[in-house]
């Protein structure tokens, strides 16, 4: 066969997906924290005679070092501080459980910890991290031998999450020396919206008009976020910050406009994305806007971007603050989720495996297969990282924390053999610290990072080498999460899958009953007198209807990207499971166009106090082809909003 008719190999999506990795430059800021971590807390730790402890914070700060992703340093408290007091707690509950009980015992503790911690991680990223260093640090904790109680391992642990949690809140970023130290993440997430609106007017008319749209999704859930983190106060407090909220506000109906005018498919004037472009230099130099182009308006959708820009100039000069436009969510809703059918779900699928892998590692430390150390712990902390959906498919997860603990394992043997004891150790401990934020990328080459730190960890601690040990575990822990996860459970399968679609399909229905009984509603301009006809009264003065509707635009955007993202993760399953979640792929695609309808809908509402009689036909339409899909996936649709 000739080079040219050659068939491209095509590799099934189980395989692709464990073989992909993450882009983009190195992250020398995280880089030099996760270098400044764990092994300079291991050599204090020596240098007083306290190395147990030590041990014990360096793993705090690995896995702190894990969470330290991009960000605002008001998020970053959330994403490094929260788990390690979930981390800090279930190292006291395996410690003393590990202490005061037997093997039988103990194994019925770890697995009702299991079930805790997999039912809060069907709440959010952050309650997963959670549920993820409240299991490692349990089974640290209970088969981890060290002379000190369980509060004095646990302080220990805090401090070392703690470290590297102050190092991301002092240490200098290149955000930050450009411009105020203390909003770098912020200000560069808010940038993101307008450029991401840029794009999305670029490629309107085009094929990558849905992938800029759903670019523009992400950026905005990433500002989102990097604003509304935790603080000391309720609102804003100073003016930088006041202005950046503003701002981030400004960008609302900007994304609006741009999303209508992409879902009317004409191409807009190349001038139509300077603007937005102008706005993002704003943002990110602290500067005003300068002269602002404004593109033609001869349509609705154009007419309300013309708008929005003028607007946006008009805050970006003076900066008085803005609405996030979040619903934050309530003690209630995140229960919802740890007891709904996703919580359910995966809190037995990670009972059974911690449960399971603590009961084959307490029979082969009671047999003796461990030889002469104790440390019995890898086997249960691998099956945590193997049964979270969080670091990609199943198989996928497998695959590479088998091939990363072989890496690892053999390049420490290396290591071990000719490295001077401790201070080589400590150095090894301290370069894979810096590693870390760079090898988060592929999970195999996270793995093969941890498995040299922790393994210079065990030997720092006064343990023999354990190269050989921690890869047969492994691939035990791999045998067992391959089968749990495999079993059929109570319920319907896919539960994840179905309950973010369910959430999705929510939100949307949602959007679109707000956005037809504003046709009811008058729209009042800034004299404040009602009016049917937005263009004469500045529409993107944020009254209560349209405040309103920015906020369940958000929500429904931000579910169908969670929605996505969990749909195709599960598309990337070996075909057994995979095929439980199919057709969800076609009813978020669906739900998207309704909500793209919908805005269009919004912005030609705001231009002429009517919804047009193309966008009722194309709402008729979708909402009559969402109702076989949605009930194929096991779905039951909302009320039809346009139902009479």
């Amino acid at each position: 066969m000739s080079p040219s008719r050659r068939v491209p190999l095509k590799l099934p999506p189980w395989l692709a997906h464990a073989l992909r990795a993450q882009r983009g430059p190195v992250p020398w800021s995280a880089v030099t924290r996760g270098a400044l971590s764990a092994g300079p807390l291991l050599l204090v730790a020596v240098q007083v005679g306290r190395t147990s402890l030590g041990v014990v914070a360096a793993i705090a700060a690995m896995l702190a070092g894990i969470n330290d992703r991009p960000g605002s340093r008001r998020v970053s408290v959330k994403r490094i501080g929260v788990p390690a007091l979930g981390g800090a707690l279930g190292l006291v509950a395996g410690t003393y459980a590990g202490q005061q009980t037997g093997a039988v015992v103990l194994t019925v503790i770890l697995t009702f910890i299991g079930l805790l911690a997999g039912s809060i991680s069907a709440i959010g990223p952050v309650a997963s991290a959670v549920g993820t260093q409240l299991l490692v640090a349990s089974a640290i904790g209970a088969g981890m031998p060290l002379p000190e109680p369980g509060w004095e391992r646990a302080l220990a642990y805090v401090a070392g999450a703690g470290w590297l949690l102050v190092l991301r809140l002092v240490l200098p970023t290149p955000g930050s020396l450009a411009g105020d130290f203390r909003f770098d993440g912020e200000r560069k997430a808010v940038a993101a919206v307008y450029d991401a609106v840029a794009e999305l007017l670029d490629a309107v008319g085009g094929p990558e008009a849905m992938r800029r749209r759903a670019a523009l999704t992400a950026a905005l859930d990433h500002a989102q976020d990097a604003l509304a983190g935790p603080r000391l106060r309720r609102y804003a407090s100073s003016f930088a910050e006041r202005r950046l909220h503003a701002q981030y506000a400004a960008a609302l109906p900007l994304a609006e406009a741009a999303t209508a005018l992409a879902w009317d498919g004409e191409a807009v004037a190349e001038r139509a994305s300077e603007g937005p472009r102008r706005l993002a230099a704003a943002v990110r130099g602290n500067s005003h806007t300068g002269p602002l182009p404004a593109p033609s308006r001869s349509a609705p959708a154009l007419r309300a971007l013309d708008d929005a820009l003028l607007h946006a100039a008009e805050v970006f000069d003076q900066g008085r603050g803005g609405d996030l436009h979040t619903r934050p969510r309530t003690p209630r809703d995140r229960l919802r989720a740890a007891f709904g059918s996703a919580g359910r779900e995966y809190g037995l699928r990670v009972a059974l495996c911690f449960g399971a892998s603590s009961a084959a590692a307490q029979a082969l430390h009671q047999g003796q297969w461990y030889g002469q150390h104790e440390h019995w712990y890898w086997l249960p902390a691998t099956a945590v990282f193997l049964v979270k959906p969080d670091l990609g498919p199943l198989a996928s997860r497998v695959l590479n924390r088998a091939a990363g603990t072989v890496l690892g394992a053999v390049v420490f043997a290396g290591f071990a053999a000719v490295l001077p004891r401790p201070e080589g150790l400590i150095a090894l401990v301290a370069l894979s610290g810096a590693l870390i934020p760079v090898a988060t990328r592929h999970f195999a080459a996270q793995t093969a990072v941890v498995t040299v730190l922790v393994l210079a960890l065990v030997m720092v601690g006064g343990e023999p080498q354990a190269s050989m040990g921690r890869i047969g575990e492994t691939l035990l822990a791999c045998a067992i999460v391959l089968i749990v996860g495999h079993l059929p459970m109570p319920g319907q399968r896919g539960g994840g899958v179905r309950a973010r679609l369910a959430a999705a399909s929510e939100a949307a229905y949602a959007y679109l009953t707000h956005v037809l009984d504003e046709t009811d509603a008058p729209r009042i301009g800034t004299s404040g007198t009602p009016s049917r006809r937005g263009t004469h009264d500045h529409p993107v003065t944020p009254t209560a209807h349209r405040a309103t509707r920015w906020t369940l635009r958000r929500e429904a955007y931000r579910t169908l990207a969670e929605a996505r993202t969990a749909i195709s993760l599960s598309a990337h399953e070996l075909p057994a499971l995979a095929r439980h979640t199919e057709g969800a792929d076609e009813v978020a695609g669906l739900l998207e166009r309704l909500v793209d309808t919908t805005t269009a809908c919004a912005v030609h509402l705001d231009d002429t106090g009517r919804i047009g009689p193309e966008h009722t036909e194309r709402l008729h339409a979708l909402l009559d082809e969402l109702a076989g899909p949605v009930e194929r996936v096991g779905l039951r649709p909302p009320g039809t909003p346009l139902a009479g």
